[in-house]
């Protein structure tokens, strides 16, 4: 990992956040250097959707070339549930498959607009990239697959909810 200039951090300490935006944004400058490869969900889901970027990514400034990238599950399941199967279970079906087959679309590069923050950049490329790949967009974390929902978060969907009905 080290000769290739990997970015390591922990997500949970804040002086490790800024420390990695600093990187990124030092790698994005120089010219020389390949570009950065980052995966802004965090996290890999179901395969039917794109759930929320985390927007570190987008606060560094420069060109994002976004990338769709959807499984075909007909030959063989990428997905890991990793509630439901253990880690070599998972490895088993893998390696007993036909085939993994993933379709890759590699998008028209994109940058911030003036007055844009770094969520609604985030929302624009996860949309852009959803479009692509015919998956949804959901607006919550990937987190969420393995905690418990926010009780303010539930209650903020059942607000939602009623304003529809």
């Amino acid at each position: 990992m080290q000769t290739t200039q990997h970015v390591l951090f922990e997500r949970s300490e804040m002086k490790d956040r800024h420390l990695v935006r600093k990187k990124i944004r030092e790698h994005i400058a120089d010219k020389a250097k390949l570009p950065i490869l980052i995966f802004p969900e965090g996290t890999c889901i179901n395969n039917t959707s794109v759930m929320m970027f985390k927007k570190g990514s987008f606060e560094v400034g420069g060109t994002i070339h976004p990338v769709a990238i959807k499984y075909d599950p007909r030959f063989g399941d990428a997905f890991w549930n990793s509630t439901k199967h253990s880690v070599m279970t998972y490895a088993f079906n893998v390696l007993t498959s036909w085939a993994i087959v993933c379709n890759v679309w590699y998008l028209p590069p994109m940058v911030q607009e003036e007055e844009e923050d770094a969520v609604h950049f985030a929302n624009r490329v996860k949309a852009v990239i959803a479009a692509r790949g015919g998956m949804s967009v959901l607006p919550w974390d990937g987190g969420l697959k393995r905690k418990k929902v926010k009780e303010s978060f539930k209650e903020e969907q059942q607000k939602k909810y009623c304003q529809i009905v």
